[in-house]
């Protein structure tokens, strides 16, 4: 579900119990040096708008920042906040699960709609 897009990015929540979004560009980049400089410098301002936002909404424990694209070879970030009780914290979200979890998290609409007007200078 896209939360948020202009003419270069987009930004969609992922499915997961944790707050998790992808950032992704319009233009399928296969590698991040593809992309000319100019959005290679908005890809982290926005990946430092949503982290920022991710911390102050949700209280984490540690912010998870990861691009892959082995499978899908379009120029991508995961953001994720991580909490201690977390059901695969430590490992990545992708590891082997650690515990069985339910995390009590504030509404994720409204943490949306704050990135949204944060983002929409851009």
């Amino acid at each position: 579900m896209k939360i948020w897009q202009n003419d270069t990015f987009y930004l969609e929540r992922h499915e997961s119990d944790i707050p998790w979004l992808k950032l992704f560009t319009e233009t399928p980049y296969k590698e991040m040096s593809d992309a000319p400089g100019e959005v290679r410098m908005q890809i982290y301002t926005i990946l430092d708008i949503v982290e920022r936002e991710m911390i102050a909404y949700y209280r984490p424990d540690k912010i998870n920042i990861a691009s892959f694209g082995n499978y899908l070879p379009h120029l991508h970030w995961h953001i994720m906040a991580r909490f201690r009780n977390d059901a695969y914290f430590p490992e990545p979200m992708w590891g082997q699960k650690q515990r069985e979890s339910t995390l009590d998290l504030p509404d994720f609409d409204t943490f949306a709609k704050t990135l949204q007007k944060r983002l929409s200078v851009l």
